[in-house]
């Protein structure tokens, strides 16, 4: 069974921070924070490209997926809907028959 570890958001900048301002290398900081080096260069590529919209959490949505998820929902409910009326379609024509 692997054991997951958990970090915060803080504690996710804060790593990648210190990576950044210090002169000692990925593999020393990673070792010193307890944590594997391929975890700590991952946060750092997020923080790279998101700052601090990086690591929202469990559950939560970066800012700029927001919009994305959002018509991806409304795509299922228009799904949804034009599958019902193609059945009630159906239905009333055979009544008609």
């Amino acid at each position: 069974m692997r054991n997951t570890r958990r970090y915060d958001k803080e504690f996710r900048i804060n790593a990648v921070k210190h990576l950044k301002s210090s002169d000692k290398g990925l593999k020393e900081i990673a070792a010193g924070l307890g944590i594997p080096v391929s975890t700590l260069s991952g946060w750092a590529k997020e923080y790279e490209q998101h700052r601090e919209e990086s690591f929202p959490g469990s559950g939560n949505i970066k800012p700029c997926n927001e919009e994305f998820y959002r018509l991806k929902k409304e795509l299922e409910d228009v799904k949804m809907e034009r599958d019902i009326l193609k059945k009630a379609v159906a239905i009333f024509s055979k009544a008609r028959k």
